[in-house]
């Protein structure tokens, strides 16, 4: 069963529409603000306000909101420290609470005073939330905007009665602030993609890693942990939970995650506290070079890493955990430092469990084949390969991420692997799989609907060698294509042919009895892991090479995939009738056109 597209298509919908609401407060901003700093204000305020208006709510059989029910614990227990704060998230049925008097009604009551009553209201908020606004630099933008003017008409704009975010559920105020983050990353001219992955490809990833997996599970429902590394917004682990609880509602699902970007984490952990989930699970920092889960073991991990970006910065962190050998993250290799989307496959393998461990991570084509036999990148996919951990690789199609257009993949990493399909990986190709969009947005063209996503998932499912095809509504035939390989194809020995130097007399040069190689004609050749050098040697070089021989003491193993060459077909070529045919069309169109333009110029004559 995999989501709905009629939900999503909807749900984005109204995420657009509130999105457009919300970014309107922009015209207040104008002037005082550039375009590329609305974020600044927006963000932080959908965060307060999304607070403030879960504790305007009643609770179930109360004729009181939250807020005035923490307001009266507070009067009643604020002597009670340390426990005080555990009575008022009592109160506030909430993992947070204010304990300030005003409202955003009495706020926008009072313009006078708003600058002090507004800083008054934000002190009021438990610490947690407090954190969230400073990680977010949202303090200053106050006294930029008491400086300005701004600040009472943005409270206004933020009181509208259409702006009542408690309305909202989490996944609907995911979609919300995705797009408002994909606005303020535009304006600022910031890669959108480190933020956030469409919804269709978070779903598809999602149905990717249940399939075929064993849970734990008991009466009281399935139990799992939930890991994403690069989270942004958080919505990959919201999007895992609300899959989980669909395939058994009483599925104890726990998320934990990390991120760099302040904003995205502030709305990362305001999402966790509203909807009752471990903000202390959330932690901000550097994945690669301040890992905040070291020791930590989780059933699932989702994530799109940033690719093709440098980890210069990270450097001296990464290259002392590599020298660490097996006690730390980056063992097997490191790839190039212009690129480091493997260092994060790296981490997220090293932070599966034993055994059961899987994970669905994105990656650009480079993981693929990047590398020299024994560089970082191929000693990182034959330490994934050989321990049978590598499960499937599924390209998508082109034009499915707001900020690029490259050719992406997802992998399914299974540390359970071998107890199911030992010894083989699946390739998918899906890139015929996608259904045009009325409207891009950025370089997203296309979208992964529902017929789509299920004939993936069938594929996956299925295991098998085969292609995929079903129609759309529109009568555009979809496809994709699977293939089962055995693990031992991707794996090659890099030979170092040599040839020897030679005399004047054109004999070959001895040096105690033993040829002495020509560096000017060394040569490479690359054969298949599972070929015997000497025979390959023998039936393939010595032939063509009488004096050469194989340095064996230079030989390096290497593994790369090629996705490309194992999906190519030959389409044939055009037939000279064919082609004739087409050239006389043209020339006949052609003949048509100067026709017409003859018979306007005499008109005109």
């Amino acid at each position: 069963m995999s989501v709905s597209e009629d939900k999503i298509s909807e749900v984005t919908r109204r995420a657009q529409e509130n999105a457009n609401l919300i970014w309107n407060v922009a015209n207040s901003l104008f002037g005082a603000y550039k375009p590329h700093e609305y974020g600044l204000v927006i963000l932080p305020m959908c965060v307060i306000k999304r607070f403030h208006d879960c504790l305007e709510t009643k609770k179930k059989g109360s004729d009181k909101t939250r807020h005035q029910e923490v307001l009266e614990a507070y009067a009643k227990y604020a002597d009670f420290e340390p426990m005080a704060a555990d009575f008022l998230k009592e109160a506030a049925g909430y993992q947070f609470y204010n304990t300030s008097e005003y409202t955003f009604d009495l706020l926008a009551a009072d313009a006078e005073n708003i600058a002090d009553h507004f800083m008054e209201f934000l002190n009021g908020f438990s610490d947690n939330v407090k954190d969230i606004l400073s990680r977010m630099g949202f303090y200053g933008q106050v006294e930029r905007m008491k400086e300005a003017k701004l600040l009472y008409q943005i409270v206004l704009d933020f009181n509208a009665k259409n702006m009542d975010m408690s309305r909202y559920s989490s996944v609907d105020m995911g979609y919300i602030f995705e797009n408002l983050v994909q606005r303020f990353s535009e304006s600022y001219d910031e890669d959108a993609g480190a933020h956030f992955t469409s919804r269709d490809i978070i779903y598809l990833m999602c149905d990717l890693l249940v399939t075929n997996y064993e849970f734990d599970a008991d009466e009281d429902g399935l139990h799992c942990t939930v890991y994403d590394m690069t989270m942004g917004t958080s919505q990959m682990l919201t999007c895992m939970e609300e899959r989980l609880h669909q395939l058994n509602e009483k599925a104890n699902v726990t998320t934990f995650g990390q991120e760099i970007n302040p904003f995205t984490m502030g709305i990362a952990e305001a999402d966790t506290i509203i909807h009752g989930g471990d903000p202390d699970n959330m932690k901000f920092g550097d994945t690669l070079s301040d890992d905040q889960f070291s020791g930590y073991k989780f059933d699932l991990c989702i994530s799109n890493p940033p690719f093709g970006i440098d980890w210069k910065r990270e450097a001296p962190v990464v290259e002392m955990e590599y020298k660490k050998g097996e006690a730390g993250r980056f063992a097997p290799g490191l790839p190039s430092k212009s690129d480091g989307q493997m260092l994060f496959m790296l981490n997220g393998i090293s932070k599966l469990k034993e055994g059961t461990g899987r994970m669905a991570i994105i990656q650009n084509g480079s993981s693929l084949f990047a590398g020299d036999a024994a560089s970082g990148q191929s000693e990182i996919r034959r330490y994934i390969i050989e321990n049978d951990w590598l499960d499937a690789i599924v390209q998508l199609p082109a034009d499915s991420f707001y900020n690029t257009n490259i050719t992406t993949f997802i992998w399914i990493i299974d540390k359970s692997k071998s107890m199911r399909t030992p010894g083989v990986v699946q390739l998918i190709d899906a890139s015929e799989c996608y259904e045009m969009r009325r409207k891009s947005i950025g370089s997203k063209r296309v979208d992964l609907t529902g017929k789509c996503k299920d004939l993936i998932v069938k594929a996956y499912g299925d295991y098998s060698s085969g292609t995929y095809e079903d129609v759309l509504k529109n009568g555009r035939k979809i496809r994709c294509v699977s293939k089962v390989i055995d693990s031992v194809n991707l794996g090659y020995q890099k030979l170092i042919i040599e040839s020897p130097l030679r005399n004047k007399d054109g004999s070959v040069l001895l040096e105690n009895g033993s040829k002495v190689p020509d560096a000017s004609l060394r040569d490479t050749e690359n054969i298949p892991l599972y070929e015997e050098i000497d025979k390959y040697f023998e039936r393939e070089i010595l032939p063509f090479h009488k004096d050469s021989w194989v340095d064996k003491t230079k030989t390096k193993i290497g593994y790369e995939i090629p996705f490309t060459q194992l999906f190519y077909e030959f389409a044939g070529f055009e037939s000279s009738a064919d082609i004739a045919k087409r050239i006389e069309a043209g020339e006949k169109d052609l003949m048509e056109m100067l026709s017409g333009l003859f018979q306007e110029s005499e008109d005109i004559g």
